[in-house]
C-alpha cells in the first residue's frame, strides 16, 4: 500500500478519534481505513493505536509517530499546493508600500499596463514616507531604495539611481557654489526629514574619501518631490536621487552643486517576506517591473 496514504490513514483516526469519523473525513469505508493502518503497524513492527469499543487512542509510540507523520503530511500538502500555485493565473489582492515621490512620478503610471495584463490581480498601493513592517502590517511587498536595512526580507533589484547635489542657478548666482564639501557648511541645504539618521549626507570626495556632512538644513521636508521642488525655486541645495532631478536638470531648472564629486549610486529593489515560495501575483508584478525598467538607469530617468 502508498505510504502516504497509510500515515494519512493512521493521523486521521487519531485526529477524529475513530476509524467511523476518519472513514467520514477520507470518503473511504471504514474497512478501508483499519487495514490502512494494519499495513503500517505491520510495517513498523509496531502497535501505533490502543483499540477498545469505545475509543482509540496513540499508544506512547503511535504519539511520536504522529507527530513526525503529521509533519510529512502537512508538507506534502504545501508541495500540492505549491504546483498548483504556480501553475494557476496570477489574481488576488495586491498590496503595496512605496515612497510617495517614487511611487507619484513612476509606479503609478506603468500600473495601468501590469492591471491590463492581469485583469484577476486588484492593487492597493499605499503611498508613504517612513519604513513599514512587510509582514505584520500586512504588505506583499515593497519599493525600497539604497542599502536594504532588513536582511530577512528576500529582494530583487529593479534598476539603479544616482544621488547628487541640486540647487536653482538663482541660488547659486545668489549665495554662489560651493566648490568643495567643506563649503556645505555655509550653504542653505534642504534635508529629507524621514532619513533614519537624520541631517546627514553621505559623500565621496574627489579622492575617493568618505564624507559626512553633517549641518541643520534651512528647510526640511519628508517628501523628495517637495525638496526639489524648494530647490527648483532657489531656497537651498537638495540632494537628491535621480529619477525625481533629472528632467528639472535637463529644462536648467536646476544645476550640479559641485560637478568634480563623484556620484553616489543607489539600487532600487522590490523587497517581499521570506518563505519558500513566492506568490504568483508578487511574482507576476516584480517580473513586470524590471521589465517596465529596464531602460532605466542612473542617467535614463
Amino acid at each position: 500500500m502508498d505510504r502516504l496514504t497509510e500515515m494519512e490513514a493512521f493521523a486521521t483516526v487519531v485526529d477524529q478519534g475513530g476509524f467511523t469519523d476518519a472513514a467520514k473525513k477520507m470518503g473511504i469505508s471504514k474497512s478501508a481505513v483499519s487495514k490502512h493502518v494494519s499495513s503500517l503497524e505491520a510495517r513498523l513492527g509496531a502497535r501505533l493505536l490502543n483499540r477498545t469499543t469505545r475509543r482509540v487512542s496513540p499508544t506512547e509510540i503511535g504519539l511520536a509517530y504522529y507527530d513526525r507523520a503529521r509533519r510529512v503530511l502537512n508538507d506534502a500538502g504545501e508541495a500540492d499546493a505549491l504546483v498548483t500555485s504556480m501553475q494557476s493565473a496570477p489574481s488576488g489582492l495586491l498590496r503595496i508600500s512605496v515612497a510617495t515621490d517614487f511611487g507619484v512620478n513612476h509606479l503609478s503610471p506603468v500600473l495601468g499596463e501590469f492591471l491590463s495584463e492581469f485583469p484577476e490581480i486588484t492593487v492597493n498601493m499605499v503611498l508613504n514616507n517612513r519604513y513599514v513592517e512587510l509582514i505584520s502590517e500586512g504588505f506583499d511587498m515593497a519599493i525600497r531604495i539604497g542599502e536594504l536595512e532588513d536582511s530577512t526580507l528576500r529582494a530583487r533589484k529593479l534598476t539603479e539611481t544616482t544621488k547628487r547635489m541640486i540647487a536653482s542657478p538663482a541660488y547659486f548666482e545668489k549665495y554662489g557654489r560651493p566648490e568643495k564639501i567643506d563649503d556645505l557648511n555655509d550653504h542653505k541645504l534642504l534635508h529629507y526629514s524621514s532619513q533614519s539618521n537624520g541631517a546627514v549626507w553621505k559623500l565621496t570626495a574627489p579622492s575617493g574619501e568618505k564624507r559626512q556632512v553633517r549641518t541643520a538644513g534651512w528647510l526640511s521636508v519628508n517628501d523628495g518631490q517637495s525638496l526639489l521642488n524648494a530647490a527648483v525655486a532657489g531656497l537651498g541645495i537638495a540632494y537628491l536621487p535621480s529619477f525625481l532631478y533629472a528632467d528639472a536638470l535637463e529644462q536648467g531648472l536646476v544645476e550640479d552643486a559641485i560637478p568634480d564629486l563623484p556620484m553616489e549610486t543607489q539600487g532600487i529593489y522590490a523587497v517581499y517576506p521570506p518563505g519558500r515560495f513566492t506568490q504568483p501575483k508578487v511574482r507576476a508584478f516584480i517580473d513586470f517591473l524590471v521589465n517596465a525598467f529596464a531602460e532605466k538607469g542612473p542617467s535614463a530617468w
